[in-house]
């Protein structure tokens, strides 16, 4: 891993997010590459997917579709103990989503006049898992379940046809899908499958979505970023990244893991220590290049570490320390300090923040009961993870009687006026015309 030294240099925020690592690739220049793909799906529907299956996944010829018998059938084929952390995963996320569910609340203004607060789910949704370097059953239970407990009534499920499955998605995605309930599921892949839940496939029966959600790679975030409009989206979860501040105190060994955890996701995945600890820095570089021989995704991991997208940052102190990790605004947040909670009290900006030698990352990524589907690229500065909250809409029901109405007649009166609007409040006074 490359050092970036930043001590002694008095940096802006500003300056700090034009330091930080970022991956070769950038969001604009993945959009570019994806918008031809778009207008293919939305334009040639089922042929445009079948070429892109063809050439990005290998696969001609299957069944776009997959039957939902072929989906409960699938959980033959789990192994036990597979299927039983799978359920735990899904118990574990149904407490966590739940609690992401707002209240219906009523608020009284006066005698006769409320408004009431509900939130209201959206009716159908598009639910991505990848299937590229690895199988990924864990998205599918993130998503299903966080729509599920919010109460979205129409659920679709897209993850790549596999070669080595028949055409199929994983069949870790089918166990997934199975356990969750959700009996809509295509084998499309890729940026083809954000645009086919944007604009619909008719052929293959799959009717347009209000939302699509879930993790992917650049190009699946780009897709994301464009369709944006046309639906909504939970965020622009691209490749993973895990960022880790930590002091003198903290475990070498335990920060070399996690940052090889995160790396053998992907080639493009970013890896980042920041400390004020020169020692801690060396003696986790030393780490790094033991254990990651030693993992089975060692070629992968090694690229990613060296990439440009990951480092070791040098800076003054720990509020320094932070300062870096809120321009960079990463997805995974570790933080390892002598003092978790005094070092929390800073961070403004991560997707998911892990506290302590005992709460790694991959915690996250399976049974720590929140969410994995979280923000990249730096888009956790604005945005949240996926939850129940995510597929929920705020409504405002607005009811007044007659005599609530007429104790704002006045002011109501003058603000129209003072913006030019009288038949705003005209129709007010329309309530109160004698008509006989």
């Amino acid at each position: 891993m490359r050092t970036i030294d930043l001590r002694g240099r008095e940096l802006s925020r500003a300056e700090l997010r034009a330091l930080v690592p970022r991956a070769a690739m950038s969001a604009d220049e993945a959009v570019e590459r994806v918008r031809p793909l778009l207008e293919a799906v939305a334009t040639r529907g089922e042929e445009a997917l079948r070429v892109q299956a063809k050439e990005f996944d290998g696969v001609d010829g299957h069944t776009l579709r997959v039957p939902p018998e072929q989906i409960e059938a699938s959980l033959a084929t789990c192994p036990p103990e597979v299927e039983t952390a799978l359920r735990e995963l899904i118990a574990r996320l149904r407490k966590g989503s739940a609690a992401q569910v707002p209240e219906a609340r009523v608020t009284t203004l006066a005698s006769g006049a409320t408004i009431r607060q509900r939130w209201q789910p959206v009716s159908r949704v598009g639910l991505y898992a990848p299937g590229g370097k690895a199988a990924y059953p864990s998205s599918v239970i993130m998503n299903a379940v966080a729509a599920q407990t919010a109460g979205v009534p129409s659920l679709a499920l897209a993850s790549p046809a596999q070669r080595d499955n028949g055409g199929l998605p994983h069949q870790a995605v089918l166990w997934a899908a199975a356990l969750c309930g959700v009996t809509e599921l295509y084998a499309i892949g890729g940026a083809g499958a954000i645009a086919a839940f944007a604009h619909g496939v008719p052929e293959i029966g799959l009717e347009p979505v209000d939302m699509v959600t879930g993790p992917g790679n650049i190009f699946v975030a780009a897709a994301k970023r464009v369709v944006n409009g046309i639906v909504g989206i939970d965020a622009e979860a691209g490749t993973t990244e895990i960022l880790i501040v930590a002091d003198e105190f903290a475990d070498p060994g335990y920060l070399a893991a996690d940052l090889i955890s995160q790396a053998e996701h992907d080639e493009a995945a970013a890896s980042i220590l920041v400390t004020d600890a020169p020692g801690l820095a060396a003696a986790v570089q030393t780490e790094v290049m033991a254990r990651v021989e030693a993992t089975q995704h060692a070629q992968r991991a090694r690229t990613a570490l060296a990439g440009p997208q990951s480092a070791i940052i040098l800076v003054d102190d720990l509020a320094t320390a932070v300062r870096v990790s809120n321009a960079y605004g990463p997805e995974h947040l570790e933080i390892h300090t002598v003092d978790n909670e005094a070092t929390l009290e800073s961070i403004t900006d991560a997707g998911a923040i892990f506290l302590g030698p005992t709460t790694p990352v991959s915690l996250g990524d399976y049974l720590a009961g929140s969410n994995h589907v979280l923000p990249t690229g730096g888009t956790a500065r604005f945005t949240s993870g996926l939850g129940a909250h995510t597929f929920l809409r705020a409504q405002q029901i607005i009811e007044y009687d007659r005599s609530a109405l007429a104790e704002v007649v006045d002011p109501l009166i003058a603000l129209a006026r003072a913006e030019g609007l009288p038949a705003h409040g005209e129709a007010v006074t329309a309530r109160f015309e004698n008509r006989d």
